[in-house]
């Protein structure tokens, strides 16, 4: 495959089972044949998506002293500012080029889960600037439901019911991620200087991206491909918890950032699912023979994390 097919996710909302069937049907061909591909017709506004990027674009352009008051050194849940150089997608090539921000489902402070110190069940942190806490959780929310409705497509793929994955995204590990990449072609050897080759942790990521070229993905044959841009679309790929639930029969994909000609923007909606999950390839396909243990969501994300940086490490 030299391109990413493109899906549009109309047929999912049919009141028709076949329709339904059809388009599952072309979301589990790309989830076996390359573990990526493009949504269009997903029902997030135009607006919403270019009113993230906005707040990406006043995020970043903060003061360094108001961006590290906000480090995800100071979260354990995967919470807060990503400074340029301190995430290790592939810890063999050295740093990524990038700076990054996240933002996990909303919490009080006095919440249960958040008092009790339940992994992945911590508090926001939010920018000093007005409104923006709501329009992000605003883009977090509509990410949230199309994500839900892409894994009704898996689960009828996959030959479940079609609700399956819905008892398992009730309250869901989610990370909505902006990030920026500032303009270092040139400047670097790496090709993979912007974000080190990896394959993404959970279950699917929903990526809209500014028109800067940069992701690359390889395919089946070993061969880097171009992701570009498409006007109204989403790229969507498999995580390696989704590869790991459905014993292999979705494959999660190796992609990586090249070091952009000028500056860059993309955002990424992470969806794991509820962190007392257990993954276990015998719910998902009971006729095979599992090749991986049982494990809770909350705990297979967090060795994974701990893996990619530095300050996880130490704590762990």
């Amino acid at each position: 495959m030299s391109s990413l097919p493109i899906i549009s996710l109309t047929g999912l909302r049919s009141s028709d089972p076949k329709e339904r069937l059809a388009t599952a049907a072309e979301l589990g061909h790309a989830c076996r044949d390359v573990g990526f591909f493009y949504v269009t017709d997903h029902g997030i506004p135009q607006t919403v998506c270019q009113g993230a990027f906005d707040l990406a674009r006043q995020l970043f352009e903060l003061p360094a002293d108001d961006k590290a008051d906000l480090s995800i050194r100071r979260s354990p849940h995967n919470r807060g500012y990503v400074a340029m150089a301190d995430e290790k997608l592939n810890p063999e090539s050295g740093a990524d080029m990038k700076e990054a921000f996240n933002i996990g489902t909303d919490f009080p402070e006095d919440h249960p889960d958040v008092l009790a110190g339940k992994p992945f069940r911590g508090v926001n942190f939010w920018p000093p600037i007005e409104g923006w806490r709501e329009q992000a959780l605003n883009y977090f929310d509509h990410c949230l439901e199309l994500g839900r409705t892409i894994h009704r497509g898996f689960s009828l793929d996959l030959g479940l019911s079609e609700d399956f994955f819905a008892q398992h995204l009730t309250l869901p590990i989610a990370t909505l991620r902006m990030l920026r990449y500032p303009p270092t072609a040139g400047s670097t050897d790496r090709e993979d200087g912007g974000a080190g080759t990896h394959s993404d942790y959970g279950n699917i990521t929903i990526l809209a991206t500014d028109e800067v070229a940069g992701l690359e993905v390889l395919n089946r044959k070993g061969e880097w491909i171009q992701a570009p841009y498409v006007p109204g679309a989403f790229v969507c790929n498999i995580g390696d918890c989704l590869m790991r639930w459905s014993n292999d029969v979705y494959v999660s994909t190796p992609h990586r950032v090249r070091p952009p000609a000028r500056e860059r923007y993309a955002i990424a909606f992470f969806l794991e699912v509820n962190p007392e999950s257990v993954i276990d390839p015998r719910d998902v396909v009971p006729d095979q023979v599992p090749k991986y243990e049982p494990v809770t969501c909350a705990d297979y994300l967090a060795a994974r994390l701990n893996a990619t940086y530095d300050h996880r490490q130490d704590e762990a």
